[in-house]
């Protein structure tokens, strides 16, 4: 038999226009996105309004759970979850959900693998296996979203729970998981237009952010789409020869292009621009990098996340101290240029992308 596609596949337009080739109301279309999408069902039985031969139907040509949880890892504080799922051809990706105090956050992957090559990224040194379907994107976010609310409705009072189910599960997402998000466009715009559509789960666009190592193509993509999210692009270097060596892509795509782009955008839709920095001990931590960083970003409307490097196998860098890393955001602050000292969280249980799926293949052989 062949595989199914998941039903997080089609947006609610090609679900209405299914249901109607199936001969039936236009309502349905309603009546299912709402099951899926607000009270997040996790078997067709559960679609109670729903008739019982359109749930069979809808069963035989969908998958509604198209990720299988493999294994899992908590951090010792309980606040970073990290889930490797299979898929339904029998590749694995991984999911993270960081608990914050107002707010959690779904990091979400994009593609099975990463044809980007960083030098320090677990997800890059194994290479790309093959782009991730829409509704593959999309359900990360509502396994991890139907998990949060079925923990919090069992800890509640009874008079709570309705209250619970008016509440966004996961409230934020970042796709910064495995995977380049602009090499998978296609698939990435339909996810985030799925889970920003307001007949569902109705996610702001201002809470997710897409983070990318810097395809100008997809970032002009963006620019044209003029939506909203937020933009992250992973910097890790103040010049373009040690930048080629960090992330490879810089050798199509230099830092004065990248730049422009980024100018573009924040002209275009108003928005701040992140840029990410992951610091490596004596790579590109040292204060006249901290001082050519802030050169180059000088009068962009701009933040910048300072990151310890996550330490991987395979990957020849080690972290900065944090005492260089708070010297490296002085430079940075004392030119305005707004810097946050990111925490590296799930550091205990590898949370960097790639590193749980990586170790689970050599188990497999």
């Amino acid at each position: 038999m062949a595989e199914r596609p998941t039903i997080y596949d089609l947006s609610h337009r090609e679900l209405a226009t299914t249901l109607h080739r199936w001969g039936q109301p236009a309502f349905r279309a309603d009546q299912i996105w709402h099951w899926l999408y607000r009270s997040l069902v996790g078997d067709w039985a559960d679609m109670g309004n729903v008739p019982a031969a359109l749930r069979a139907r809808l069963a035989d040509a969908f998958d509604l759970l198209p990720l299988i949880p493999i294994t899992e890892q908590v951090s010792a504080n309980g606040q970073t979850r990290k889930v490797l799922y299979r898929l339904a051809d029998g590749q694995t990706l991984e999911s993270v959900l960081m608990l914050y105090q107002d707010r959690r956050t779904a990091c979400i992957s994009t593609q099975v693998g990463c044809a980007m090559g960083c030098t320090f990224c677990a997800t890059g040194q194994g290479g790309l296996v093959r782009h991730l379907s829409a509704g593959e994107i999309v359900a990360q976010v509502i396994a991890l979203a139907r998990e949060i609310r079925a923990a919090e409705i069992e800890q509640a009072q009874a008079q709570d729970r309705r209250a619970i189910l008016e509440v966004h599960p996961v409230s934020n997402i970042v796709l910064m998981g495995m995977g380049e998000p602009l090499a998978n466009w296609q698939a990435t715009w339909k996810a985030i237009e799925t889970l920003t559509d307001d007949r569902g789960y109705n996610l702001g666009a201002r809470q997710i952010t897409l983070s990318t190592v810097g395809l100008i193509p997809g970032i002009r993509r963006l620019i044209e789409a003029q939506v909203p999210i937020n933009l992250a692009i992973s910097l890790h270097a103040p010049n373009d020869s040690l930048r080629d060596q960090l992330a490879p892509v810089n050798r199509r795509y230099p830092l004065e292009r990248l730049l422009q782009a980024a100018r573009l955008y924040i002209e275009r839709l108003g928005r701040r621009v992140t840029f990410e920095y992951a610091l490596a001990k004596d790579v590109n931590d040292s204060d006249d990098h901290a001082q050519r960083t802030a050169e180059l970003l000088r009068g962009l409307l701009c933040h910048v996340n300072l990151i310890p490097m996550n330490p991987t196998p395979g990957c020849p860098y080690e972290p900065s101290s944090r005492a260089q890393m708070i010297r490296f955001q002085e430079v940075l602050v004392k030119e305005r240029i707004q810097t946050t000292v990111r925490l590296s969280r799930g550091v205990d249980i590898e949370a960097g992308c790639g590193q749980l799926r990586g170790r689970y293949l050599e188990s497999q052989g």
